[in-house]
């Protein structure tokens, strides 16, 4: 089974769109069975209702309702403590990524612990364009994962890996550098970037970059205190 982890906040104009779209790949996946969680991250609009509507007409769709925002790294995490999938796709719920990458995906993952997207076009504005390079240059110093595009939403890893992501926040912008810290291999692959057409984004490069900061310095600790942790196999 193939699990799609959907976290949402605010995107009402978004859900059913997007549950169709999820419809449509259905046929190019027909021998694996999917399911889709949407993840409602306390959502202040009417995305609550629109999920229940997509779970009423598709029966691959799922909801889960958070009492109030925490975030998108608890959004994911809850997503992944309920899913049920031997695969699991990770995507945002804003249209900007396209589901038609997903068969790709999977099939790229035969090969690999991990497959990451990456953005060959990005459909945003010049300023975010800017400050993602430099986030990026600024994470692969700290983390050396070799990754050209975390902020990409669009991955596929298998189940098994899951249990390499501690429950920190923030800890989503960084799933490539915890992956590797536990040895998994990862690929790389192109996809399709599209620009938002509903909805807004829910943050600034300003506003992002202390959050980042911080959750650089938890991957640091983290790295720190696993590397510190004598092996299973060493003697007393």
């Amino acid at each position: 089974m193939i699990s799609i982890i959907i976290p949402l906040y605010n995107e009402e104009d978004n859900v059913i769109l997007l549950a169709g779209e999820l419809k449509a790949i259905q046929v190019q996946v027909k021998d694996q069975k999917t399911e889709v969680l949407f993840i409602d991250d306390g959502s202040t609009d009417q995305t609550w209702k629109h999920i229940k509507t997509c779970m009423q007409k598709y029966k691959f769709v799922r909801g889960i309702q958070s009492a109030k925002n925490r975030g998108q790294s608890a959004a994911m995490l809850l997503g992944l403590s309920n899913a049920q999938g031997t695969m699991i796709v990770l995507m945002d719920g804003d249209l900007q990524n396209d589901p038609q990458d997903i068969p790709k995906l999977i099939m790229q993952l035969n090969a690999c612990d991990v497959v990451c997207g990456y953005r060959s076009k990005r459909r945003d504005t010049w300023s975010r364009r800017i400050a993602s390079r430099l986030a990026n240059r600024i994470r692969n110093w700290v983390t050396q994962d070799g990754i050209r595009d975390t902020g990409c939403s669009l991955k596929i890893f298998k189940a098994s890996c899951a249990q390499d992501i501690p429950p920190l926040d923030g800890v989503h912008r960084f799933l490539p550098a915890y992956f590797k810290l536990h040895g998994r291999t990862i690929q790389e692959m192109p996809v399709n970037h599209r620009p938002r057409k509903h909805g807004v984004s829910k943050y600034t490069n300003v506003q992002r970059l202390p959050k980042t900061l911080l959750d650089l310095f938890g991957f640091w600790w983290y790295r720190k205190r696993y590397l510190e942790e004598p092996s299973p196999t060493s003697k007393v």
